[in-house]
């Protein structure tokens, strides 16, 4: 049985024009750069104020362990899973694990429905 691990707080997806406002020490940052962005997602009590774009009220679930590399689906069965009830869902993937993230009027329908699924949510 796969674990989901709920995470404290609210959360914020962005973009910025560059990271220097980006506070690292807190416990979760996810940053990622292309050629034409630059987006942020973190607690939303620290997003930055110089972001352009903004879109909180976001609420976020860590598949609990580490996850080895050859696991094949585990993204797959969750957001199909979610996508057959109408949620949409916002995915980042860690070298050790995955984070899935739901608008916050989701969040406990996201835990119901996973967790008949199959899924121990904690």
């Amino acid at each position: 049985m796969m674990e989901l691990k709920r995470l404290e707080g609210d959360f914020t997806v962005c973009k910025i024009e560059n990271i220097v406002q980006v506070d690292f020490t807190r416990e979760y940052v996810f940053l990622s750069k292309t050629d034409d962005e630059i987006s942020l997602l973190c607690e939303t009590k620290y997003a930055p104020q110089c972001a352009t774009v903004s879109e909180h009220g976001w609420k976020g679930f860590r598949v609990s362990g580490i996850l080895d590399f050859g696991m094949i689906g585990v993204i797959s069965k969750i957001a199909g899973i979610l996508a057959d009830a109408k949620i949409s869902v916002f995915v980042i993937s860690t070298y050790n694990t995955d984070y899935i993230f739901v608008k916050a009027p989701n969040y406990d329908q996201t835990a119901q429905v996973l967790a008949s699924n199959g899924y121990k949510v904690v």
